[in-house]
């Protein structure tokens, strides 16, 4: 993992200058590269102070970690003026629906809410083009990113890897199942709000471990953490949240006359 610049947001102080692997490097979303700048540096020490701390996020290594993950190298080179914005971003029309690249704001909350320590092992369920990934890589040991569409899940591996994200691995798979051959893991992470949690997630689940997700769609969203202790998953509501939804996790329609 390349090492952490130094940057500051109210208090929080970090090892200087950019990473070697990253200084002055192009890194490409789809075939257009971009170059890390001081400006958007800037825009990320405004997000951290002005949407994340600003809603009860404390955990030092996740706000270091937002401070330094690049979110303006996971959208597309016309959006990325838009990427430090307090709203979710469409990033792609997949086949199976829109998707979306989270808002900081409830992003850091559930990661806080999963309590990701850095032994353990992540898995993030809808990596759309890989940011949440990369927040988790700096968090835990290491990361499985599942993505179901085959061009986000390149477009995922191939940031991923210039970012020297090595702990993360891109699997394409559908959604809802998991990815029961990197099971068990600590922490599963969904990245976009479900009308309900399939069982073959929480069953990817180690002793002790955390599943956090937004249940229902639109103003009605809550943030859940599930836990899974002594072999058995409970789940409690933590805060409220609004954000887009994720396609596959539609509850099934009664049928009607």
């Amino acid at each position: 993992m390349p090492k952490l610049p130094r940057t500051s947001a109210r208090g929080l102080e970090f090892r200087s200058n950019e990473p070697r692997s990253w200084r002055g490097k192009q890194i490409g979303f789809g075939r257009i590269g971009w170059n890390m700048s001081a400006d958007f540096a800037e825009r990320r020490v405004k997000m951290v102070d002005g949407q994340i701390r600003t809603t009860d996020v404390t955990s030092a290594p996740l706000l270091e970690a937002m401070l330094v993950v690049p979110r303006e190298a996971f959208v597309a080179p016309g959006q990325r003026d838009l990427a430090y914005i307090d709203e979710d971003i469409r990033i792609a029309n997949a086949a199976d629906g829109p998707r979306y690249l989270m808002e900081p704001s409830p992003l850091a909350k559930l990661m806080q809410l999963a309590e990701i320590g850095p032994g353990d092992s992540a898995l993030d369920v809808g990596c759309g083009t890989g940011y949440a990934a990369a927040i988790l890589s700096r968090l835990a040991k290491s990361v499985v990113a599942l993505e179901s569409d085959p061009a986000l899940a390149e477009t995922a591996m191939s940031t991923l890897s210039a970012l020297g994200c090595d702990n993360v691995s891109v699997v394409k798979a559908p959604l809802p199942e998991g990815h029961a051959a990197g099971a068990p893991y600590d922490v599963i992470f969904i990245g976009g709000s479900v009308e309900k949690v399939p069982e073959s997630l929480l069953d990817q689940l180690a002793e002790g471990g955390r599943l956090v997700a937004v249940d229902g769609q639109g103003n009605s969203g809550v943030a859940r953490l599930f836990l899974k202790t002594g072999g058995s998953v409970t789940g409690r509501g933590a805060f409220n949240a609004a954000i887009k939804p994720l396609p596959g996790f539609e509850r099934a329609r009664a049928f009607e006359f």
